[in-house]
């Protein structure tokens, strides 16, 4: 159950292993939007508004031809029936004659309809007999025939957007047009990023006996972006404590931090015990789940900016790939303002699946259309590479046994 009875666990701190619901509703309890911000139209593309939105005009200002054509009074029209041609219009211009009857007005797409005319004839069913008369092709036409009248989308002081949507490029459209060129958001999380190790070396330095490229801080800065929050990469904090409690102070004047690394029960696993030391209220510390076992999660509470969630992600690639998309990504959307909720799909096993060990576990699979989903070969938590085409994780909740073809399973899809 995705973040059930989240309330209960307001406050409360857990040091032993604990079920991925409960971890889940923990990191809910904790969670919280964050204020709003006043962005440029320009600058609110993808995010969640925070106040109403009113139009300032009536949309369209005027009734409107939806064709070229000609504007006529249509108890007129009859077939072969001649009109005089009395003015032409285009689109931002105003007609200077009523039609009246006998008399049409030729127009073009999005020009007000002149006085007197309540029909749009589309130019394709007429034909010129003078330089100022028309043959309309057609028995008759009904009034109101391709217009489109003053105030048919939007009328002025009626609410066009309501707080809570996420601001797409057709919101960015109708905020143009009924004049808002500002609108306050809720602001952009902010996601510091820090891994620790001594072992690790960045991209494009060369690797001696022992040492591992660090690919856990450009995968970690690449799903923050994906579900929408806004990456800084503190970079890597080595064995040291020292180093490892600057690099957290300054991670926690974001909104969250992000650690990889140093949280299970090695010598150098220095990250909860930093962490505390620095203020952060450990709320759990390992959950009952493969891979990603070692999770740690915190709070920071800062009295002039709020709080500061705290993740200590398993040092593993995949483990850390798998709590975020369990437990990091819902809180990064609670924090821009959405509802946390992933989405979870049931799909069927394309194929039988042996699962050992105990553990609840997140498997990297593939989806395959109406065949399901399969469970793609893979190593364990180190072997990130295996998971290059996979597009899901397939929740198996309980380890031990054979999961057949066709058997129903719980699927996370990595968006």
């Amino acid at each position: 159950m995705w973040f059930a009875n989240a309330a209960k666990f307001s406050g409360t701190i857990v040091a032993t292993m604990i079920a991925i619901d409960d971890a889940q509703a923990m990191i809910r309890a904790e969670s919280r939007p964050n204020p709003s911000q006043a962005v440029t139209m320009n600058e609110a593309l993808g995010c969640i508004l925070a106040q109403s939105v009113v139009s300032d005009v009536d949309s369209p200002p005027h009734d409107k031809a939806l064709m070229d054509g000609y504007a006529v009074r249509a108890s007129d029209i009859a077939q072969d029936v001649e009109l005089e041609i009395i003015e032409e219009v285009v689109a931002g211009e105003v007609p200077t004659r009523p039609v009246e009857s006998g008399t049409a007005t030729r127009i073009m797409t999005g020009a007000p309809l002149p006085q007197g005319a309540d029909a749009v004839v589309m130019v394709e069913r007429t034909e010129m007999v003078a330089e100022d008369r028309v043959r309309f092709l057609l028995e008759s036409i009904d009034s109101g025939t391709a217009v489109m009248r003053r105030g048919a989308s939007v009328r002025r002081n009626q609410v066009v957007l309501q707080p809570g949507c996420e601001l797409r490029s057709i919101e960015v459209g109708a905020m143009a047009e009924v004049g808002c060129a500002a609108v306050d958001v809720i602001r952009t999380p902010e996601i510091a990023l820090v891994q620790t190790g001594d072992e690790l070396v960045e991209i494009g330095n060369p690797l001696q006996p022992g040492q591992i490229r660090n690919s856990n801080g450009p995968m970690l800065s690449a799903m923050v972006q994906q579900v929408g929050g806004r990456a800084v990469d503190l970079g890597i904090a080595r064995d040291d404590e020292a180093m490892l409690t600057a690099k957290i102070r300054q991670g926690l004047k974001s909104d969250l931090l992000l650690l990889s690394g140093g949280v299970s029960a090695g010598v150098r696993d220095l990250v909860p015990a930093v962490l505390v030391a620095a203020g952060v209220r450990q709320v759990f510390h390992k959950v009952n789940m493969r891979p990603g076992k070692p999770l740690w999660f915190g709070v920071a509470d800062r009295a002039d900016q709020g709080r500061c969630l705290v993740f200590g992600l398993p040092g593993n690639p995949v483990s850390g790939l798998a709590c975020f998309w369990v437990f990091v990504a819902p809180a990064i959307l609670i924090a821009s303002g959405r509802t946390g909720q992933m989405t979870i799909e049931t799909r069927p096993l394309a194929e039988s699946h042996r699962l050992g060990g105990a553990r609840p576990t997140y498997w990297p699979a593939v989806q395959e259309g109406e065949d399901g989903v399969r469970a793609l070969p893979w190593q364990g938590s180190a072997d990130l590479c295996s998971l290059a085409s996979a597009d899901s994780l397939i929740f198996f909740p309980e380890g031990g046994r054979e999961y057949l073809a066709g058997e129903a399973v719980a699927v996370l899809p990595l968006r």
